[in-house]
This record gives structure tokens, C-alpha cells and sequence, in this order.
């Protein structure tokens, strides 16, 4: 055949073959790294259409109803809390997370065996006949590599090969090769010792530490939370209680000055004195259930038990009331347990002693590159399998090489900058410590104070609260007298309200302060501590 029509041939058959694969490539990018979304996706907004309910009513089937009232102490508000808190369930995988982290850089330091195998055949023109122009040669190389946490590597293997030629002065032909081989590879400077090389697992460990702490620093935050919500929970139904008992005595007032004018007692202008009272203090009421059922909803939101959602019909009421207790708060001693327990300054204390390791990891990338190696080889060899194992076990034929190589780098800028680096972080975390121990003082010494005047509070708003309910009797026992007008009586009934809900909000308060010494001190309130697991399960 013509040679010029066989290579024009050739190029058509590319030039087809090329427009057919240029399209799948294209189609196939496509599909797999870009898909362009549509214009209308990207420019239309559509229309949310809603079907109408049908007339009947649907029920809804629930596992397990909302009671129609629901009496929580605190305790059980803590522990509905630590159990279904979202944002703590959240922060309880962080642990598993960091500690399958820890594994991963343990993993480093496994064996790892492996197996190569190969064949090849080749057929080659020769210009000689001392060689042969065919070969066949399968190769198997078993093998185990030990990596050391002093920085080197111990490797066993084991070849088993198989060649045949047909070069006519081969003694063995096919011929069988078993050699067995222990090599070690270790570096004496640069990357040296256990402590160089277990850097990342102790880096790991350390941030598992860091996490740890973050969660316990988050379960604290969530039970002080609870507390809080939970007292001013309790607050807005005092309140509440209050405002409608000012809203009684207002009516009461007003029943009797209608009795007074129908006698002809006291003036018509008393009635509308007093009915103005009444109003005034039903806008009271509406404000405060307002207030109750936004407190009622944020415990609901805090507790998140499946059958109390915050839109469920469920009335909460506070079961723990206040008793409120004076302590002696010894300032020396709350700052002392605050240095140990607040987890915000073991972290810092961690990420300290990360820096330190880092800086001796820096410090020892300064050094030379120094390594040694060491191989020791037995060789065998036979006109079969057992020929050749029987002389590899007879280790006649034995080989020794002992190397070493050095490596110096010029100027190594790098390390030295790292060095650097490590050393300004480090100064920084120091001071950044200094400063997280002030604010801790700080915070500390202001919840002290807080704590003792709310403590003032509490007596000063009691007395006020006695006080001004003694002059309230007397203000309607002149008004009965006809010294004094209604107007005079409906203040006094404000002075009173007012003075209970000071002593309410004095005690709530003070409850309020001791959770906010505790949660500055790194620790919580009550008998009873709290333990906390990660959550570490798949299911």
C-alpha cells in the first residue's frame, strides 16, 4: 500500500477521533465541576401560595400533651437544661472531635507493610550474542516499614524474583533470587528524639485540653443562664401577684366610695377619683402579664423540652423561692479559687505551654540535617525456590552499608524568622495572661460588692415594703374618717406596690449576684456538682 495514503489515514482517523472526544471532555466538565444555573432562578422571585385549611378541625397527634400548669424547682430547670440545650449539644461534640484528632496524629507512628509486585518482558535486537535479546522477570517485594518516635525508620523486606533469558551462557536459566534485607534510617540532629517527634500529639492533646475547657466554660454559662432566667421568671409573677392586689384594693377603694356618696358621705368627685385609680392600675396588670409571658417564654426557650414549646399553652410556675442567706465573702479566698477554676485562664495556660513547644520545635529546625543510615542485605540464589531460600538461610552471601549525610542549609532565613515568630507569641500570650488575670480580679471584686448590696437591699426594701404598708392603713383609716381624700389613699396604695416590688426585685436580685459570683469565680452554685460527658455517640 501507498506509505502517503497510509499517513493520510492515519490523520483522518485523529481528526474524527478528536471530535469525538473533544465534546465528552467538554460534557464531562460540565456535568462534574460546573453546572450553569438557569437566569430565570437567579432574576425571578416567586409567589409563596398557601392552600386554605379545610373547615374541619385536624388533630394533631403528640406523644405526650402539654399540661395545662407545671410546677419546676430550679434543680430540675438546670437539668432539662443541660439536656436539651441545643448550643451545649453543639459544643459537647467539640471534645470527640479534638480527640479523634489526637488518634490521627498517633496514627503517625504505625508499620505499615507492604507489597510490590512486578512483570516485565521485553524483546530486543542485540548486536552480540553474549547477551540475550529476550527476558522475562517477575518481581515480589515484601516489606514492613516501622516508623520510630526518635525520628527514624526501620524497614524489613523481602524480594522474591523469578528471570529467564535465552542468552546461551546463563548458568541458571530460569534463575530465582531471594534476598532479605534490615535497614535503619536515623536523624541525629535536625528532627531527633521523642520529644521532636511526638510535637503534633502533644500539640493535639493540648488542644484537646483547650476544648475540654471551652465546654465546661460553656456548661457553666448555660446553668448560670437557667438561674437567671429562672429568678426573673419568679420576679415578673411576684410582680404580676402585686400589681393585681394594688389592682383589688383600688376597687375595693372605689366599692367604698360609692357606699360613702350613696350615704351622702363624701362628694361624687371621690367616685371618679377613685375609679380613675382602678384604671390606672389595670394597665399595670396588662403590663406585667405582658412581662410574665415573655419570662414564661425565655424559660421555655432555655428549657426546650419537646412537649413545652415556647408556643405551648403550658403555665410555668417557679416552685424554688428565694432564701436569701448572708455569707461571709472572703475576697483573698473567692480570687484564689477564681485563678484555679475560671477555665478562661487554664486556657491561656495551655496555649502557653503550646508556644513553648513550638519554640523548641523552631529551635531544633535550626540545626544541620544530619542522618544515618544502615542496611544490612542477604542475599540468595538458585535454579528454584528452594535452592535459592535454602542459601538466603545459609547467609553466605551477606552485605553491610553504613552512610551518613549532612545537610547544612545557607542563611536558613525560615527557621530562624519561625524562631522569631514563636518567641513574639509567646511574649504576647504572656501578657495577654497578665491582663486576663486583672480582668478576672476585676470581676471578681465587682460581684463581691454586688452581692453586699443587694444583701442592703434586701433589708432597706423589706422596711420600705412595712413602712409604707403601715401608712397605707392608715391613709384609708383616715379616708374612712373623712381626713383625708381618696387621691391621698390611692398614693399611698402606688407607695406600697412600689415598695414590694422593690423588696421582690432587692431579692431576685441578690439571688441573681450570687450566680454572678459564682459564674466569675469559674464554679456554680448549690450542693450538688455537675458532670459532663461529650456526646461521642453516632447513632
Amino acid at each position: 500500500m501507498n506509505k502517503k495514503l497510509v499517513y493520510q489515514l492515519f490523520l483522518y482517523f485523529c481528526f474524527y477521533l478528536g471530535l469525538v472526544l473533544i465534546p465528552g471532555c467538554d460534557q464531562h466538565l460540565s456535568d462534574d465541576y460546573y453546572k450553569p444555573v438557569p437566569t430565570e432562578k437567579l432574576r425571578e422571585i416567586n409567589t409563596l401560595i398557601l392552600p386554605e385549611a379545610p373547615e374541619e378541625d385536624i388533630e394533631t397527634e403528640v406523644n405526650e400533651p402539654a399540661p395545662a400548669e407545671l410546677e419546676l424547682l430550679l434543680e430540675e430547670c438546670r437539668a432539662l437544661t443541660l439536656e436539651n440545650n441545643l448550643d451545649l449539644k453543639v459544643q459537647l461534640i467539640n471534645p470527640v472531635i479534638s480527640a479523634e484528632n489526637i488518634n490521627q496524629q498517633e496514627a503517625q507512628f504505625e508499620s505499615v507493610f507492604n507489597v510490590n509486585a512486578s512483570f516485565s518482558k521485553s524483546d530486543t535486537p542485540t548486536s552480540s550474542t553474549l547477551t540475550g535479546s529476550q527476558s522475562e522477570n517477575s518481581n515480589v517485594d515484601y516489606g514492613i516499614q516501622i516508623p520510630l518516635r526518635t525520628g527514624g525508620t526501620i524497614n524489613f523486606n523481602l524480594n522474591d524474583s523469578r528471570g529467564k533469558t535465552d542468552n546461551i551462557f546463563s548458568t541458571l536459566n530460569p534463575y530465582y533470587s531471594s534476598d532479605s534485607s534490615f535497614s535503619i534510617s536515623q536523624p541525629l540532629l535536625r528532627n531527633a528524639g521523642t520529644r521532636i517527634n511526638t510535637y503534633s500529639i502533644r500539640i493535639a492533646q493540648a488542644n484537646n485540653q483547650i476544648t475540654n475547657a471551652a465546654t465546661k466554660l460553656e456548661v457553666i454559662r448555660v446553668i448560670a443562664s437557667v438561674d437567671r432566667v429562672y429568678w426573673r421568671f419568679y420576679a415578673a409573677r411576684r410582680e404580676l401577684e402585686v400589681r393585681k392586689q394594688q389592682y383589688d384594693l383600688a376597687e375595693a377603694l372605689w366599692e367604698q366610695s360609692k357606699r360613702f356618696v350613696d350615704a351622702g358621705e363624701k362628694a361624687q368627685i371621690e367616685v371618679i377619683r377613685s375609679e380613675a385609680g382602678v384604671a390606672q392600675q389595670l394597665e399595670s396588670i396588662i403590663i406585667a402579664e405582658n412581662n410574665v409571658r415573655d419570662r414564661e417564654r425565655e424559660l421555655k426557650q432555655t428549657l426546650n423540652k419537646s412537649n413545652i414549646q415556647m408556643n405551648s399553652p403550658t403555665v410555668l410556675i417557679p416552685a424554688t423561692v428565694p432564701d436569701p442567706v448572708r455569707y461571709e465573702l472572703d475576697k483573698t479566698k473567692l480570687l484564689d479559687i477564681a485563678m484555679q477554676e475560671r477555665m478562661e485562664l487554664l486556657e491561656l495556660e495551655l496555649q502557653i505551654a503550646q508556644d513553648a513547644m513550638s519554640l523548641d520545635n523552631s529551635k531544633n529546625q535550626l540545626l544541620p540535617l544530619v542522618t544515618m543510615d544502615y542496611r544490612y542485605n542477604i542475599n540468595g540464589l538458585g535454579a528454584t525456590h528452594e535452592d535459592s531460600f535454602d542459601l538466603l538461610f545459609d547467609k553466605n552471601f551477606e552485605d553491610h552499608r553504613l552512610g551518613l549525610q549532612l545537610m547544612v542549609p545557607l542563611g536558613n532565613q525560615s527557621a530562624k524568622s519561625q524562631v522569631r515568630q514563636q518567641l513574639y507569641q509567646r511574649r504576647q500570650r504572656l501578657a495577654t495572661r497578665d491582663s486576663r488575670v486583672a480582668s478576672i480580679e476585676y470581676e471578681v471584686l465587682n460581684a463581691i460588692d454586688q452581692v453586699e448590696a443587694n444583701w442592703s437591699r434586701i433589708s432597706a426594701s423589706r422596711l420600705s415594703a412595712i413602712l409604707d404598708g403601715q401608712l397605707y392603713e392608715t391613709e384609708r383609716r383616715q379616708y374612712e374618717l373623712g381626713l383625708v381624700t381618696s387621691t391621698d389613699v390611692l398614693q399611698a396604695q402606688i407607695n406600697y406596690a412600689n415598695a414590694q416590688s422593690a423588696e421582690i426585685l432587692a431579692l431576685v436580685d441578690y439571688q441573681i449576684s450570687l450566680v454572678d459570683l459564682a459564674y466569675a469565680t469559674g464554679t456554680i452554685l448549690g450542693s450538688a456538682k455537675v458532670r459532663w460527658e461529650p456526646l461521642d455517640n453516632l447513632e
